[in-house]
């Protein structure tokens, strides 16, 4: 398991765990991020990403990306 800020720009991988507060929890879930759902991720500037997320693409902070396992 690795955090998605490792996976490289064109890279999918299966969510295995999404970590932090119950607050986080629920907003990243709410984006898409929900255990057993599949990741892409389309560019990483800085460690901030983007990925594609139940078909749409979402920008997201490194802070927020180290929580979500793959």
């Amino acid at each position: 398991m690795m955090p998605i800020t490792m996976m490289k720009d064109g890279e999918s991988g299966v969510i295995k765990k999404v970590g932090g507060k119950e607050e986080t929890r629920k907003f990243l879930e709410n984006l898409g991020f929900v255990v057993g759902g599949s990741v892409t991720v389309v560019s990483d500037i800085g460690g901030n990403l983007i990925v594609n997320v139940k078909d749409s693409r979402v920008a997201i902070g490194k802070d927020m990306a180290c929580r979500i396992m793959v």
